[in-house]
């Protein structure tokens, strides 16, 4: 229990260095961001895949081709908004993705939802449009964005809630990777040859996302769900300060009230499901 809840704090931490990258590599396309974050993270796993024997193909082509579609479509949307908007504001927008992720579970699963999981998810919705209405930095165009990621988010929980151990974790991650690396190809005539010190930057994004990538997974296998899930919203606390104290990012009281109205909707949530299994 203990060292999963120590994975969860620095697979948080790793995530939310990313996202300073990706906002911080803003005269880089988004899409030339995601090709670097993901052959950053292939380059290791695939090797690894291949000395252990683990399946690169799987059992279930399509499930797994749907969940790195929809993966490389959300992350890329995400990198679009990271650069039009406060960092902060990006990341608690898209904390929104378990209502949709609820949602299919009830729609497509049929997985039963209790009716404080469904109050839970309506004051998160209250809180993303009190964001969006009291702080006029976040522009409709991206206020649609970031809400698709975090639909696409949603419905790509739902798919690896389907796989569960039908496949091994790796394979489903390595899907992600290479469907973002296709994916971001389509756009190389955007792209421009890193210079300098942003050599570092553009490998550091995919080393932080391949450490998140994997402690995270060890996070939820070494701890329970309901423990070890809440602390992966300080990724928020770290997206605050780190907009604040290097891209000068403040708040007045209502964005940030509209952000703890998203964050405690879906720690309710999650204390629901807890209380339901126990």
């Amino acid at each position: 229990m203990g060292r999963g809840i120590v994975y969860m704090f620095i697979a948080a931490f790793a995530f939310s260095w990313m996202n300073l990258l990706a906002k911080y590599l803003n005269d880089f396309h988004p899409l030339q961001v995601v090709f670097f974050r993901a052959i950053g993270t292939f380059v290791f796993i695939f090797p690894y895949m291949l000395s252990k024997k683990i399946s690169v193909i799987g059992n279930n082509v399509f499930w797994l081709s749907l969940r790195g579609l929809l993966s490389f479509v959300s992350l890329s949307l995400f990198f679009m908004v990271i650069q039009r908007i406060p960092l902060g504001s990006a990341v608690a927008l898209r904390y929104t993705a378990p209502i949709f992720s609820v949602i299919f579970a009830y729609f497509i699963l049929k997985e039963n939802v209790k009716l404080w999981q469904w109050i839970s998810l309506l004051i998160s919705v209250l809180g993303a449009f009190i964001m969006k209405g009291v702080d006029f930095r976040i522009d409709s165009l991206s206020f649609i964005l970031i809400a698709l990621s975090a639909l696409l988010v949603g419905s790509v929980f739902t798919i690896i809630r389907y796989l569960g151990s039908r496949e091994h974790y790796l394979t489903i991650i390595n899907y992600f990777m290479v469907f973002s690396i296709v994916g971001s190809l389509f756009f190389i005539q955007h792209w421009r040859m890193p210079v300098g010190e942003e050599w570092y930057w553009v490998c550091s994004i995919g080393i932080l996302g391949l450490i998140g990538q994997v402690l995270l997974t060890r996070a939820f296998q070494l701890a329970d769900t309901s423990t070890v899930a809440p602390i992966k919203y300080m990724e928020l606390v770290y997206a605050l300060l780190f907009g604040f104290i290097l891209f000068g990012e403040t708040y007045t009281f209502w964005p940030v009230a509209g952000m703890l109205l998203v964050v405690v909707g879906m720690l309710l949530n999650l204390w629901v499901k807890r209380r339901e299994k126990s």
